[in-house]
């Protein structure tokens, strides 16, 4: 069965408003490659209260749209989103604007990533802290190699 993403995310923010997770099966490449399309369910927890934080994955609404994108930095009252798979694009909210908070990623294998972990955290600084050509480089890898795998 399908539903559109608006009436699925409606769903999203009902469960989250009620004080529940909610789990849904990631789509899209903007996050590789921490995160991967289909690969991956992400695990998404309401915010209660709580200040945005740098480098932290949050959900928010964008020109009508959700997106799962890290927190870049903040200038004044904006949030400065970016996927970890876009070096270069940005999306600029407000704190309003976020969903939820990302706190667990399930994958195909079963195991599940606590976000709040040390390695996940070291593992996210490190990809943030890498400068873009590198990181295009990188990606630019992995689309070849998933390529591959594809046509076999």
């Amino acid at each position: 069965m399908r539903i559109s993403n608006e009436l699925f995310f409606e769903e999203v923010e009902r469960l989250l408003s009620e004080g529940l997770e909610a789990e849904f099966i990631l789509r899209g490449f903007s996050m590789r490659p921490l995160l991967e399309d289909k690969r991956d369910r992400v695990i998404v927890a309401p915010l209660r209260g709580e200040k945005p934080q740098c480098g932290e994955v949050y959900l928010f609404r964008y020109r009508g749209r959700h997106l799962l994108h890290r927190l870049h930095r903040i200038e004044g009252e904006e949030l400065v989103m970016r996927g970890d798979g876009n070096y270069l694009l940005e999306e600029r909210c407000r704190a309003c604007d976020l969903v939820a908070r990302l706190v667990r990623v399930r994958r195909e294998s079963g195991k599940v990533i606590d976000c709040a972990s040390a390695s996940w955290r070291r593992k996210s600084r490190l990809w943030c802290a890498l400068p873009a050509m590198v990181r295009r480089v990188i990606l630019g890898v992995l689309r070849r190699v998933k390529r591959m795998k594809g046509n076999n």
